[in-house]
């Protein structure tokens, strides 16, 4: 009897897809090992034939897949993580993914492929929004037709302010404003003064030149 059942042992195959955890029992990593044993059949349940524990030493802890490729005749191993070559210990998610991708790679995750980075957009993709050149003319003409400016209405302009806009576009602002009006006078009547003293200062020059061609 017990031969015939260690013979029968020995040909029956493990279970496939088989997942096995290598763990370092002197690091003490078998409670490690155990939960992630427990969130892989918690996900795969009988997508998976077995998952075992295989204690080791030196600081290993190596996750790999044995399964049947579909139209292979022998059996495949693959490496899912391995400690020393990936570094640390993996995310639950990332392994599950990695286990996925390998027995059922159009099964749908949930959550875990949720939160999964999506990579980066090629130049193709990326596309710029043209660049909106407006004019200070229409900015402004935009500000006036806004709800909140509808009610304001332009008020007029004295003659202070008249005086200013025309010195400006005569390029003179500077000379006249360079003397400040005597208090209670205004720009305006500055202005005036000025006019009259070039105007006659514009009739001596006259009268002088006349003066001046008759002596001649």
């Amino acid at each position: 009897m017990a031969e015939v059942a260690s013979s029968s042992a020995a040909v029956a195959p493990h279970p496939l897809p088989r997942v096995a955890i290598q763990f370092c029992t002197q690091c003490k990593w078998m409670l490690r090992a155990a939960y992630f044993a427990q969130e892989l059949l918690s996900t795969f349940s009988t997508s998976l034939g077995e998952v075992a524990l295989q204690p080791a030493t030196g600081g290993t802890f190596v996750v790999t897949l044995t399964h049947l490729p579909e139209g292979a005749a022998t059996t495949s191993t693959t490496t899912l993580w391995d400690r020393k070559t990936d570094g640390g210990f993996p995310e639950t998610k990332e392994l599950k993914r990695r286990l996925r991708d390998v027995i059922e790679p159009n099964r749908d995750l949930g959550h875990v492929d949720r939160k999964h980075p999506k990579p980066a957009a090629t130049p193709a993709e990326i596309t710029m929004a043209p660049q909106d050149d407006k004019s200070a003319s229409e900015v402004t003409s935009h500000l006036k037709k806004h709800p909140a400016n509808a009610d304001k209405n332009n008020s007029p302009l004295g003659d202070d302010a008249r005086a200013a806009v025309a010195a400006a576009h005569a390029n003179t602002g500077q000379k006249e404003i360079a003397e400040a009006p005597p208090p209670g006078q205004g720009l305006g009547e500055l202005r005036r003064e000025r006019q009259q003293q070039e105007i006659q200062a514009t009739s001596t020059q006259s009268e002088n030149n006349q003066a001046c061609e008759d002596c001649a």
